[in-house]
């Protein structure tokens, strides 16, 4: 099987008055793991549909490999779609189930054994090919519906949230077994899905909607490290994010990037005092900003850090909720200091809350460290933080 390139040009969809899709763009490449990522309601699933045939856009153009398809009805199209709620004919087999298509389309009895063959064995069936589907797990039923989809050698496997009606564990799992079978076939995937830790672990691009339009396309990496906007920082994870000025600008040289030039900056938040953080773009005095520091970038100390460096932000406080969950720990600490000369007296303000997370590499036999109530030090590098937004 090979993949194809799928290109999205200013498609617009409205039900009723309520727009859909608001002049959406986006080109996905040939054998791509591409994922639409957003809320309940953002526009993903029509997008899809529309890819698959299913519902027709107001405006726009959808072409695969070049080819205009969007006269095409949906059995005519080289995608295929696996549905959250599996959709198995439930009085036949497994074997069958993945038959069917190969049947209707008239293949001898050996061609659809070889082929029902080849893709139970892909999805990890093949003993499982005589049982029906109320005989499997949540699981086992995806995977049934996965091989029906592949055995139409489809260009495009269009994926609507399939994992949602699984467990977590089992959920892990499945994405595994389909970013093997991605790279085993190497068509193009497109994935819906509202789960941000399904789209970071398998995609090779990711498109962030919501309210019908896309806010970012990425790679996960700078999805996350990077987010463009603030719906996209608070979407994607945890992060605090705060609003502020700049102060202070300065050409700085911290990394060996070539032809990069970065900018160290301080920034004047209200709730925090004065940050400093590193950007690629430049920055103006005056210019307002969103600021955004992600919860396990902060280390939390109960000593005062010891360190020289000009670059580290410095704020203390108290813990006000730990969260243990095993493998870490999320603080809620209440800031009692601001960082910056001129805001070490917490008396003007009520209190900012800032998430810390801290994992818990080592073993230890005494329990927390930190623990409610505690007098505690946060720190971060200037390069750890991130400007999310100019707003002037």
């Amino acid at each position: 099987m090979i993949g194809s390139n799928v290109v999205i040009d200013g498609i617009c969809k409205s039900f009723g008055d309520f727009e859909v899709l608001k002049n959406v763009s986006l080109e996905i490449k040939k054998g791509e793991f591409f994922s639409l990522l957003g809320p309940s309601g953002c526009g993903k699933t029509t997008l899809l549909r529309i890819i698959a045939g299913f519902e027709h856009p107001d405006k726009g153009t959808l072409t695969l490999d070049g080819d205009n398809v969007l006269s095409l009805p949906p059995n005519r199209r080289p995608t295929n779609t696996v549905f959250q709620s599996y959709a198995l004919f439930p009085h036949l087999s497994v074997f069958e189930n993945v038959a069917f298509s190969p049947r209707l389309k008239g293949a001898s009895s050996a061609q659809v054994k070889s082929k029902v063959e080849q893709y139970l064995e892909l999805v990890r069936l093949e003993g499982h090919a005589d049982k029906k589907p109320n005989q499997l797990s949540g699981g086992q039923k995806q995977r049934v519906a996965i091989a029906r989809a592949l055995i139409n050698e489809p260009r495009v496997l269009l994926l609507d949230e399939p994992l949602s009606a699984l467990d977590a564990k089992l959920r892990q799992h499945m994405l595994i077994e389909l970013d093997r079978i991605h790279d085993e076939i190497g068509i193009t995937f497109i994935y819906v899905t509202h789960d941000q830790q399904e789209a970071l672990s398998v995609s090779d691009r990711i498109a962030v909607m919501n309210q019908g339009e896309i806010l970012q396309i990425d790679t996960p990496h700078e999805i996350y490290e990077s987010p463009a906007t603030n719906f996209v920082a608070k979407f994607i994870g945890e992060t605090n994010l705060f609003d502020g000025t700049i102060i202070s600008v300065e050409r700085v040289k911290l990394h060996d990037f070539e032809g990069v030039t970065e900018y160290m900056a301080e920034v004047e938040i209200p709730e925090l005092g004065i940050i400093k953080v590193t950007d690629v773009d430049e920055l103006k005095v005056g210019q307002r900003v969103c600021f955004t520091i992600r919860p396990e970038k902060i280390v939390i100390t109960k000593e005062k850090p010891a360190t020289k460096r000009d670059d580290i932000n410095l704020l203390k406080g108290v813990v006000d909720e730990p969260i243990y969950s095993g493998f870490q720990t999320k603080f809620y600490v209440q800031i009692t200091e601001k960082s910056g000369e001129n805001y070490q007296s917490a008396n003007s303000f009520a209190g900012t809350i800032i998430r810390v997370i801290k994992q818990h590499a080592n073993y230890s036999d005494e329990g927390p460290d930190i623990c409610w109530k505690d007098s505690v030090y946060l720190s971060w590098s200037a390069v750890d933080g991130y400007i999310v937004e100019v707003k002037n």
